[in-house]
């Protein structure tokens, strides 16, 4: 099969290219894909005065660029991020992604950091099924995990996410393109837009791929006030999204209580898929050094707060104290401290 390609340029710098796959649709035939390709590139760009679009083209599956995925489970793939964060990483490829293969439909599971990720994404699953993507699930608002989302949009997903995502997504969203921008340049988020959901968790809310179901979990303010988790019925696979991370520490966007509160009740579930780091073969494995490292959190933090500490005075004690998880969470000194600020702000309103 063919894939139509354009290459999109930012107009101040024609040399600063990305190839844009049309998911929408593969082509049999290379004279249709050509005539396709070639009327889509004056469209692609739209309104935005920007970027350029031309040098239409077609390409086989083949010669797409594909995400490295791993089968975990049957008919259940990760990809594994890098487990760092975005300033220690040369691309901002740090969320783990996946996806599930029923048997009519696909769903994919985050989509990444950015249009061009999305896209190797897609490739990955092509390479393993031509089934339909039928549900692009994001499971928070983090941009490592939404970002890619336009190109499930375009292959004929639909999107879901927390009832909370949308709003949380129009408020942040566009500060976060601009850091990504700004930390890796303009060139790499070309394409990269931000995607609301189309369909919102509010509670559960169960997905057919036919033969297997997923269910949709909302949670509480925990990880952020979005997070949502997906169980494969098949399997029995967690992706857990944010609400789990291992290796990379863990940074509080949302409660603090509601996150400890969120892992004090078990799930039957495994493999588990975490946010970042490997995936986990059951739940205490998943939880346990997060439990750990949150629980100290909250306990030297209550300690500050209890010793009538103000805020710029706290957060370096409550970061010394979390010294001995130092080795054994990635991008540590700098996340540590941001969590230390998020749950004195939170706690001491109690």
């Amino acid at each position: 099969m063919l894939y139509a390609i354009l290459s999109a340029c930012l107009a101040a710098d024609p040399q600063s290219c990305q190839p844009i796959v049309l998911t929408g649709q593969s082509f049999g035939d290379p004279d249709r894909c050509a005539a396709e390709s070639a009327r889509i590139a004056p469209l692609w760009a739209g309104d935005d005065p920007g970027l350029v679009a031309d040098d239409p083209r077609c390409a086989p599956l083949a010669d797409l660029p594909a995400l490295p995925v791993e089968r975990i489970a049957e008919g259940v793939y990760v990809h594994l991020g890098q487990a760092v964060q975005y300033e220690d990483s040369p691309d901002g490829r740090i969320a783990n992604l996946g996806f599930v293969v029923g048997r009519d439909s696909i769903a994919v599971i985050d989509a990444g950091t950015s249009r061009q990720q999305g896209q190797a994404l897609f490739a990955a699953i092509r390479r393993i099924s031509d089934k339909p993507i039928s549900h692009l699930i994001v499971t928070h608002m983090h941009p490592d995990h939404a970002f890619g989302a336009g190109v499930f949009r375009e292959a004929g997903a639909t999107i879901v996410g927390h009832e909370q995502l949308t709003d949380a997504l129009r408020v942040r969203g566009p500060a976060y393109l601009d850091n990504l921008t700004r930390l890796y340049g303009p060139a790499p988020m070309i394409g990269t837009r931000i995607v609301l959901p189309d369909a919102k968790v509010a509670d559960t809310m169960t997905v057919d791929l036919g033969g297997r179901t997923l269910t949709l979990t909302a949670a509480g303010p925990a990880h952020t006030d979005n997070d949502v988790t997906v169980r494969d019925s098949a399997t029995g696979t967690l992706f857990a999204g944010d609400l789990i991370f291992r290796d990379l520490t863990p940074i509080v966007d949302g409660s603090l209580p509601g996150w400890l509160g969120w892992m004090d009740i078990p799930q039957d579930a495994g493999p588990v898929v975490p946010g970042h780091g490997p995936v986990a073969r059951d739940w205490d494995t998943a939880v346990s050094a997060q439990r750990q490292f949150l629980a100290a959190l909250d306990r030297a933090t209550r300690d500050g707060i209890a010793a009538g500490l103000p805020l710029s005075r706290a957060v370096p004690v409550i970061v010394r104290s979390l010294q001995p998880f130092a080795d054994l969470w990635a991008s540590f000194p700098e996340s540590a401290a941001r969590d230390a600020t998020a749950a004195f702000k939170e706690l001491e309103w109690e």
